[in-house]
């Protein structure tokens, strides 16, 4: 799905939908499933430090769109999943091949970043016009903060990293599409 499809597609879906399974609240799933990612450890998901992901074991990118924020998680073992602040949300791609690729390259490419992010326990959404990486790795939670603009432009050193996180969003759509 090209760059500009993917927004309007995340655009149509966060303000369109409606939550799979009912809850009290149905706008807080989202942000709760992204808060407990956040806050697992690799023991706990359990993955270990490989030859293939030495460092990083988990990524996820807060993305705006619109009033909402989309969050792409991708994990080393390939789960991936779509949270928003709105009512949609994707879980559970492990299942298929094409998602657990994306997710597992999403995280192998986080490791070259590795050294450009800083050790945070602040999980806080990116503020206006920003895009928050936070990459979960052996050692605690780092994150990344970049410009929006830089990154639709394609003139951020973070743009490959985002491109592969969009492609897991790309093979999320996909399959949730052919159910």
């Amino acid at each position: 799905m090209p760059f500009r499809a993917t927004i309007v597609f995340l655009t149509c879906v966060v303000v369109t939908s409606v939550a799979q399974e009912p809850t009290k609240e149905p706008k807080d799933a989202g942000p709760g499933l992204r808060n407990m990612f956040l806050n697992t450890s690799a023991e706990q998901a359990p993955i270990h430090p490989s030859k293939e992901y030495p460092r990083v074991w988990g990524v996820a990118v807060d993305w705006p769109i619109g009033e909402h924020i989309a969050t792409i998680v991708s994990l080393a073992d390939g789960s991936a999943s779509v949270y928003t602040t709105g009512t949609f949300g994707i879980i559970g791609g492990i299942g298929h091949e094409t998602v657990r690729t994306a997710a597992k390259k999403v995280v192998k490419d986080a490791d070259r970043y590795f050294d450009d992010s800083t050790p945070t326990q602040d999980f806080s959404y990116p503020s206006p016009g920003h895009v928050r990486f936070f990459f979960t790795t052996f050692s605690g939670v780092r994150v990344i903060d970049t410009e929006w603009a830089s990154l639709s432009g394609r003139r951020s050193k973070y743009f490959a990293l985002f491109d592969a996180a969009q492609d897991v969003l790309t093979q999320l759509s996909m399959v949730t599409e052919t159910r």
